[in-house]
C-alpha cells in the first residue's frame, strides 16, 4: 500500500509518499517540506493570507517532487490523504482542494485527515508502538495530553486553558526583540542565562486540575522585561533562561499527573509510553525534564525524529494507511464521500469530551 500525503495546515507546504508492505515495517519513500519562515519573519508570526498564497504557489511542485523522490507515480498510489483540519482555513482549503483534484484525476480514494491524528499515530510509524499510550502534543497551536487507545479512538486528558506553549515561546521572543520563530531563539538565548534571576510562576503546578496555563507566565515575562528596560543581552538571556525553567517545571508537573492516572487505569502494562510531538518537543531542557519525569514513573519516553515531530506530510500519509488498515469509514463525512468534506479550522481529536475552551460558531477548539 502506498499513500500520498499532503499537509498545508499552517506555514509548511509538504507532501510525502509512505509505503506499507505485508510483514514489513512502514517506509517513508519521500518527504518534502517547504518552510515559509522567511515569508513570515518580518511579521513575527504566521500571516494566514500570506501562508495560503505561498501554499498555492508551491504545492503542485512539492507533490511532483515527492512523487519523483519516491520513484513512483500516481498510477501506483493507492490513496491520497490530506490534512482537512484543524489549522488556518486558507491553507487547509488549498491542500484539501488540491488533494481532491489529484485523487479525482488518478481515480484514487481521498482521505480527509485530522492533523492531530497524524501527530498521535507518528510513533507507530517510527517505533511500532502498541496501543494504548499517552501523547503530549506541544506546538504553536496545541498543548494537550491525549490517551491514544486505537486508530480513531482518543480521549483528551488535559489541554491548555489559554495559550499554547509554542505561542507563549513566540510571544516571549517577540517581547524580547528576538527573531521569529521564537522557540529556537529563546532556547538559544537561554543557554547563557541565569535561570534563577527571575522568579517566574509555575502555572497550575500542584493543582488538582490536569490542564495547562501559560498566559500568566507570559504576563510575568512582560512585566520583568518592562521593569528591566532598556534590555541588555544579559537581561534577555536571564529572562529566557528563567522562562524556560518555569515552563519545564510546570510541564513536568502537569505531565506527571497524567502519567500517574495512566498507571492507575492500566496497571497491567509493564512499560507504558509517553509520546511527545510538536515543535516545542525539540527544546532540550523541556525534553530533559520530561525524560526525568518518565524515568521516575517507569514510562518509556518516545520522541520521533524532529522532522516528524513538526508539521510534515509523512504523518498524514501514515494516518491514512492506519485508517485504511483499520477498515474505518469516516462517519463525519455523512455520505461516506470524502470529496464532500469541508475543511475545519477547529477539529478536536477527542470530540466526545466537553469543550474546555473555544466553543462557539466554529465548534470547540479543544
Amino acid at each position: 500500500m502506498r499513500v500520498l500525503g499532503i499537509e498545508t495546515s499552517c506555514d509548511e507546504t509538504a507532501a510525502s509518499v509512505v509505503e506499507l508492505r505485508p510483514g514489513a515495517a512502514p517506509k517513508i519513500l519521500s518527504s518534502i517540506v517547504l518552510s515559509q519562515i522567511e515569508e513570515h519573519a518580518a511579521f513575527g508570526g504566521v500571516v494566514p493570507e500570506i501562508a495560503a498564497r505561498a501554499h498555492v504557489e508551491a504545492l503542485d511542485g512539492i507533490i511532483e517532487a515527492a512523487l519523483a523522490d519516491s520513484g513512483t507515480d500516481l498510477a501506483n498510489i493507492d490513496a491520497v490523504a490530506a490534512t482537512a483540519g484543524p489549522g488556518l482555513v486558507g491553507g487547509l482549503i488549498v491542500g484539501l482542494m488540491t488533494a481532491k483534484a489529484v485523487a479525482s484525476a488518478a481515480g484514487r480514494p481521498l482521505l480527509a485527515i485530522n492533523h492531530l491524528e497524524g501527530h498521535a499515530l507518528t510513533a507507530r510509524l517510527t517505533d511500532g508502538l502498541e496501543f494504548p499510550y499517552l501523547l503530549l502534543l506541544v506546538s504553536g497551536g496545541h498543548t494537550q495530553i491525549v490517551l491514544v487507545r486505537g486508530v480513531g479512538d482518543y480521549q483528551r486528558w488535559a489541554t491548555t486553558i489559554d495559550d499554547a506553549l509554542g505561542e507563549a515561546f513566540d510571544k516571549t521572543a517577540k517581547m524580547l526583540g528576538l527573531p521569529y520563530p521564537g522557540g529556537p531563539n529563546v532556547e538559544r538565548a537561554a543557554k547563557d542565562g541565569n535561570p534563577k534571576r527571575f522568579a517566574f510562576p509555575r502555572p497550575m503546578k500542584g493543582s488538582a486540575q490536569p490542564d495547562f496555563s501559560f498566559a500568566g507566565l507570559k504576563t510575568a515575562v512582560r512585566q520583568a522585561a518592562t521593569a528591566a528596560a532598556p534590555l541588555s543581552d544579559r537581561d534577555v538571556a536571564d529572562i529566557c533562561a528563567s522562562f524556560q525553567a518555569a515552563v519545564s517545571d510546570a510541564l513536568a508537573d502537569r505531565v506527571g499527573r497524567s502519567l500517574a492516572r495512566f498507571r492507575a487505569e492500566y496497571p497491567g502494562i509493564a512499560a507504558p509510553a509517553l509520546v511527545v510531538a510538536g515543535g516545542v518537543a525539540a527544546n532540550r531542557q523541556i525534553r530533559a525534564a520530561l525524560e526525568t519525569q518518565c524515568a521516575q514513573n517507569g514510562f518509556r519516553f518516545v520522541a520521533p525524529p524532529l522532522e516528524l515531530c513538526t508539521d510534515n506530510a509523512a504523518m498524514i500519509a501514515w494516518a491514512g494507511i492506519e485508517r485504511i488498515r483499520a477498515g474505518l469509514v469516516d462517519t463525519r463525512l455523512g455520505n461516506d464521500d470524502a470529496f464532500a468534506f469541508v475543511p475545519r479550522s477547529r477539529w478536536p481529536l477527542d470530540e466526545v469530551s466537553a469543550p474546555v475552551v473555544g466553543s462557539g460558531r466554529r465548534g470547540a477548539k479543544a
